[in-house]
Formats: structure tokens, C-alpha cells, sequence
């Protein structure tokens, strides 16, 4: 019995020196794989703090969506409010009725973390930074986040104005669906004003950028109440991770703590292609459609994430279509692709079609009458 007792202790004290402690100085931390979303590592990544110009990255979701959009277009110029232009905090130093390219503008975001910058391009789209708002945290509720709420689109310390590890890491992860953001976060200095006696170097403010292999981004923050805070993302091979630390003390441990939260994902971890983006997943039957058969694509890389020293998942894949009305547009939504694993589904994406699927003319459905009656397959209704 007291031996059965001693291995007992021994199992619990070797648990809980060897229980993983990552990001030891951030108050919370998320480490995520970003094409699966799935999560590699946390930390009281619930907990609600102020995240501080990572806020930056729901204003750039839409700042994106709109250039998209065609709403707006980076060689836009814009005209700077008195309003941006008196923001304080981290800035380029924008004067009111100064005339700066959107492109320009997203450079002192998203490397300069510029406060002026961001609530110029928010009022350009919408009108006034309140309007913005509003849509940021519409735009928070699409995407699911559960603790976060923000009152301003800088990231400046406010009242009810917060998030959490994993719903910064969930914005990210939407922010780098739209590639040309990291053109800009990944660069570590430029110029403002050139060819004008106001020069502005800019620097970005993730000094990983310059020192770790494969980073590309995204956000830092720091305000009085949230501390130093990073959310960053790197790519090796073909995984990229995401990873936050909220909460720390200085700059330098921010960096330490994001690097030792990357180099474990990377180190231990590894993804394996399952399908790639415009593979032809299944086929849409419509005997009223101009081809019987279309083809079903999906519109992402389908991946799954292995540990390097152990055996690869076993998964599948099922597809779910909708009948739907002809015509049916290119691109058009028809159903769902399940990712399964032990009978349990562990990933969702819309299916499209590839192509127009149009409905038959009259002449198409009698020859395949005819050719169906020739083969024996004519159902008289």
C-alpha cells in the first residue's frame, strides 16, 4: 500500500514539474494553427483585458473588406479631420486637412500602430469613427468572439473596451485572409511624405519582424492598463501559427514569451494537406440543369495538424449539398464539406460550385429524353 502510495506522489510531482508553462509572464496566451484554427496552446485565454492597439485589427478587417469592396482604393487621397488628427497615443503626426494616400495611411497602421492614421481611413469609409464602432463589433458577432466589446477603433485604454487571447487570435486569423495586409506588416521601415521637408520614417513596432524566421506580422499594443501586448503570426513550410501574449511587463519579455510560443508550435508540431483550395469535392445532380453533373469546389486548403513525433490523424471528409433553384451563379454556396475524426466532425467549410450550373432548354431536356429512353433509363412521370 505505501508503495502504491509513494508511485502515486512521484506521478504527481513529475505531472506538475513538467506540466507545460508557456508564456510564463503574460497574464494570458493562445498559440493557434491558423489554417485549422485549431488550438495548441492557452492560458486564461477567456480572461478579459484591455488589448491596446491590437484593437487595430478589427479596424483593419474592415479597412480590407472596404478596398475589397471597391468602397475604397489604396491611391484614394483623404482628407484628415480635425478629430483624427488630434488623436494621441502612438501617431504619425497627421495635421487636420492634410491630404494622405489610403496606401500611405495603412503604412503608419499597421507599422506605426498609428492612432491619427486609423480614425482617418474609419471615418473615410464610414463617415465618423462612431459609425465604425458600431460596425466593429457587428463584426465581432459574425465571427463568434464572446468576450470582446470595443468603444473606440485605436485600442486607447477606455472603459468596457476589451477582448481576450483567443478572440485577438480569432480576428487575426480573419485578418490574414486578406494577403495584402501582410505586405505591410511585414515590412520593418519605410517613409511617409517623401519628396517633402516632412519625412516621416517609419519603423514597425514588432521588432520580430527583423529577428524571427518567418514572421509576417501582425499587431503590437501597449496602453498603461493593458501592458505590452503582441499578437503575431509566422509562417514555416506550409504552417502558419498565430500567437498572443496580453498583459506583460515590458517589450522584451513580450518578444521572449511570443518566441518561446511559436518555436513549440513549430518544433512539435507539423500540418498535413487534406485538400487543397478549388479541388473538385463532389458533383451536383440536377436532371433540369444543362449538365446533369457539376462540379462542387472548395474555396481553402483543407489541413490537418499532426505532432511531428507521433502517428498522423485518421480523418475523412463528407459533403453536404442544398438543392437549390436554377440557374445557379458561379461561386454560389451550395452546401457544407465536414471534416471528420472518430465519428466526431472537427471542421466545417462551405462548398461552392465551379461553375454556372443554367437550367435546361426545352430542346437539351428532349434529347436527353430520347437518349435516356434509348438506354433504358426514361421514367414516364
Amino acid at each position: 500500500m505505501k508503495k502504491i502510495l509513494l508511485i502515486f506522489i512521484l506521478l504527481f510531482i513529475t505531472n506538475n514539474v513538467y506540466a507545460l508553462d508557456l508564456a510564463k509572464n503574460a497574464n494570458s496566451a493562445i498559440l493557434m494553427e491558423s489554417s485549422t484554427g485549431e488550438i495548441i496552446y492557452e492560458k486564461n485565454s477567456d480572461e478579459k483585458l484591455a488589448p491596446a492597439s491590437m484593437t487595430k485589427m478589427m479596424s483593419l478587417i474592415l479597412i480590407m473588406e472596404a478596398i475589397e469592396k471597391g468602397n475604397i482604393t489604396l491611391d484614394q487621397i483623404v482628407t484628415v479631420s480635425e478629430n483624427a488628427a488630434n488623436m494621441g497615443g502612438s501617431q504619425i503626426y497627421l495635421e487636420a486637412n492634410e491630404k494622405m494616400s489610403v496606401d500611405d495611411l495603412l503604412k503608419g497602421v499597421c507599422m506605426a500602430s498609428a492612432n491619427d492614421a486609423v480614425v482617418a481611413l474609419a471615418e473615410t469609409i464610414y463617415g465618423s469613427e462612431e459609425i465604425f464602432i458600431t460596425k466593429m463589433n457587428s463584426k465581432a458577432l459574425k465571427l463568434g468572439l464572446k468576450n470582446t466589446n470595443f468603444m473606440n477603433a485605436t485600442g486607447l485604454d477606455e472603459e468596457n473596451h476589451y477582448s481576450s487571447a483567443r478572440d485577438m487570435a480569432l480576428i487575426a486569423r480573419e485578418l490574414i485572409k486578406h494577403d495584402k495586409v501582410l505586405e505591410y506588416s511585414s515590412r520593418y521601415e519605410d517613409y511617409l511624405r517623401e519628396n517633402t521637408n516632412k519625412k516621416f520614417w517609419l519603423v514597425n513596432t514588432n521588432k520580430l519582424i527583423k529577428t524571427y524566421e518567418g514572421m509576417d506580422g501582425l499587431k503590437t499594443g501597449y496602453t498603461e492598463s493593458a501592458g505590452y501586448c503582441l499578437t503575431a503570426t509566422a509562417k514555416r513550410n506550409n504552417m502558419r501559427l498565430i500567437g498572443v501574449v496580453m498583459k506583460e511587463e515590458s517589450s522584451s519579455i513580450r518578444n521572449s514569451d511570443m518566441t518561446e510560443l511559436l518555436n513549440y508550435g513549430f518544433n512539435l508540431y507539423k500540418v498535413k494537406n487534406l485538400l487543397k483550395k478549388n479541388n473538385i469535392v463532389s458533383t451536383y445532380e440536377d436532371n433540369k440543369s444543362s449538365k446533369v453533373k457539376n462540379d462542387i469546389i472548395i474555396k481553402e486548403d483543407i489541413n490537418i495538424l499532426n505532432k511531428k513525433n507521433s502517428k498522423d490523424r485518421k480523418v475523412s471528409y463528407k459533403v453536404k449539398l442544398n438543392k437549390k433553384k436554377l440557374p445557379i451563379s458561379k461561386n454560389e454556396v451550395l452546401g457544407i464539406l465536414e471534416v471528420i475524426e472518430n465519428n466526431k466532425i472537427i471542421y466545417k467549410t462551405n462548398v461552392y460550385s465551379k461553375d454556372i450550373i443554367k437550367k435546361a432548354n426545352i430542346f437539351e431536356l428532349y434529347l436527353r429524353n430520347i437518349k435516356d429512353f434509348i438506354n433504358g433509363k426514361y421514367i414516364f412521370n
